[in-house]
């Protein structure tokens, strides 16, 4: 088979500790990326970039957020939807007072905002944890979902209440509003999700992720040998929830082109959830496959019909999503905790050692 590492020899730790260190690992994601930012916005349809695509990149990159703070740190939230709403929000804000500035930068630039807000409420994961942090990350999803409500402020005194993404351009090319083509919104998104799937990898590999790891593990323990709870905590909340604020900053601006506080509700912080739980605690790859198989299952199901000359309405394929969703998280909470990225390396697994998989 083509799934090998027979010689293939490390003669250094750092080639030992590389983010790919089997080669057809590395072929395979360079193909990917090629395919991502060449192939795609050459073949694919608005509708599929759209409906689709863009999507399942947003949602991955919040799903990453909130695995780097439940998955790698062992802290639940609940409060995903209102975090990614501060990014988008202050995104917005920023669009205003800075008018002239790069858009991307200020896409980034709200995740900081939403940085600071996450460590604020994550100041009771020092004394509670469990059911109890996660009922105070609730009320925090709560709290934030009425401020984008009552404080007019917020999306400049708009009779609706709601964000309005302006034009804005990079190289004169434009980036957001509607003269924004569907490929340019996808490649920009790309660009991001991908850097910052990097900078995570990287960060969960060092120092840090090994700190979150072993508070995940067993808090105590984790003290005893001289790691600060409270530093680490902190910067776990702070870390999650600039990584979810860029995704709700990418969502109004990349993705919807407007957005209201509905758009960042509590059933926002549950849909990322479930996401992480399916595809998998702790994983960088579960985050894309989660997002990928829960977004994309109901355009399945919307489209699948149609190329076999049935017809389903929008109800049956709500209620048909949420009931298959539902026997997915049970399925994977009872026989693989780890998701569909445990399932994933089990594969590869058995090709490394094919004919003679064990």
């Amino acid at each position: 088979m083509f799934y090998r590492e027979a010689g293939q020899y490390k003669t250094s730790y750092a080639a030992d500790q590389a983010l790919f260190p089997i080669l057809q690992d590395r072929i395979g994601i360079i193909l990917i990326l090629v395919a991502a930012f060449v192939l795609v916005p050459l073949v694919a349809s608005n509708f599929v970039i759209d409906s689709l695509l863009t999507p399942v990149l947003v949602l991955s990159l919040a799903a990453i957020g909130l695995n780097l703070l439940t998955g790698y740190t062992g802290l639940l939230s609940l409060g995903t939807g209102g975090f990614m709403g501060v990014g988008a929000f202050a995104c917005y804000k920023l669009t205003i007072y800075f008018p002239n500035a790069n858009i991307v930068v200020l896409i980034l630039c709200s995740g900081f905002f939403a940085a600071a807000v996450g460590t604020v409420f994550g100041l009771p994961s020092l004394r509670i944890k469990g059911f109890y942090l996660a009922v105070a990350t609730l009320a925090a999803q709560f709290f934030l979902s009425w401020c984008f409500i009552r404080v007019p402020w917020l999306y400049n005194y708009n009779i609706s209440a709601a964000i309005e993404v302006p034009t804005r351009a990079v190289f004169g090319i434009p980036i957001t509003g509607p003269t924004a083509t569907a490929a340019t919104r996808y490649l920009v998104a790309l660009t991001i999700v991908v850097s910052m799937t990097l900078l995570a990898s990287n960060l969960i590999r060092g120092r840090i992720g090994r700190m979150w790891m072993a508070v995940r593990d067993m808090d105590i323990a984790a003290e005893l040998i001289g790691i600060k709870l409270y530093q680490t905590k902190l910067l776990s909340f702070a870390v999650s929830s600039f990584y979810c604020g860029v995704a709700g900053a990418m969502m109004a601006f990349l993705w919807l082109g407007a957005a209201e506080s509905e758009s960042f509700s509590i059933n926002q912080s549950f849909l990322v959830l479930f996401m992480v739980i399916i595809g998998g605690l702790g994983s960088l790859m579960g985050s894309f496959l989660g997002a990928a198989l829960i977004w994309g299952l109901p355009v399945v199901l919307r489209t699948a019909p149609g190329l076999l000359g049935l017809r389903i309405n929008a109800a049956t394929v709500e209620h048909l999503t949420f009931m298959i969703v539902g026997s997915l998280i049970i399925f994977f909470l009872i026989v693989e905790p780890h998701g569909l990225a445990r399932l994933w390396q089990i594969g590869k697994q058995k090709l490394r050692v094919w004919p003679f998989p064990y």
